[in-house]
């Protein structure tokens, strides 16, 4: 069964997404970093079953508590980070599986922005939502966990088919590209990538979900061959 998903822009520069199962019409919201820009989009009767959260930070979990007064809907989020999560209804760990209507995903451990911080991948809708772990030419500041943590987080989506559309929380694509144009070599796949992103920002449209693939090609992250790499390239891009 697959997912239809569509962002809805919250914050200055965070995504929330709205997934709802084309089966059974189950409607889920990933990282509401606040409730108002969600419910302009459900309406006052409109349905929101599940919150699936990636992480405790404020900017994807401050919707919440009002959407779940309002709606009714059951929060999920990873049992090991419970005490800085907003109260879980169902609690999940790395290699669970979770369930929007006939939409099966799977919990993939992936700290390093957090030590908490987990992906859900839908294998059937090609679809990972990464939170902050893994951006459109980039990856999440370390703060709390290690290079390690990192890499070993960014290897596991590496790991997923090409095919797979990324959907993570913030629209940093711009600045990203900047940085990707710094550090690496040109070549076609990065130029092709920083074009399509100026396209759609001058369109005001986002630069997400993109093709893990297309991923793969570009990002400096992704594209680092050991934990040392990667480390000077977050401290790189930490002062850059």
């Amino acid at each position: 069964m697959t997912l239809s998903i569509i962002p809805i822009p919250v914050l200055s520069d965070n995504y929330a997404w709205l997934a709802v199962d084309a089966a059974t019409g189950t409607v889920a919201v990933v990282d509401p970093g606040e409730a108002a820009p969600v419910a302009q989009v459900l309406g006052r009767d409109g349905r929101l079953d599940l919150i699936l959260l990636t992480h405790h930070h404020a900017d994807h979990v401050g919707g919440v508590a009002e959407l779940r007064r309002q709606y009714g809907a059951r929060v999920i989020g990873n049992g090991a980070d419970a005490a800085r999560l907003p109260a879980l209804d169902i609690a999940v760990a790395p290699g669970d599986q979770v369930a929007i209507g006939e939409s099966r995903g799977v919990v993939i451990d992936t700290p390093g922005h957090t030590l908490g911080h987990v992906a859900f991948y839908f294998a059937d809708s090609r679809a990972v939502f990464t939170g902050d772990t893994l951006f459109s030419l980039g990856c999440g500041r370390l703060f709390e966990g290690t290079a390690a943590d990192m890499f070993g987080s960014l290897g596991r989506l590496k790991a997923l088919p090409d095919n797979t559309m990324v959907y993570a929380g913030h629209e940093y694509t711009m600045s990203n590209a900047a940085f990707a144009r710094h550090v690496e070599q040109p070549h076609d796949a990065l130029a092709q990538r920083c074009a399509d992103i100026e396209r759609l920002r001058a369109e005001d449209r986002p630069t997400l979900p993109v093709a893990l693939g297309v991923e793969k090609a570009t990002n400096p992250f992704l594209r680092a061959p050991d934990v040392a790499s990667l480390a000077r390239l977050r401290q790189q891009k930490d002062s850059f």
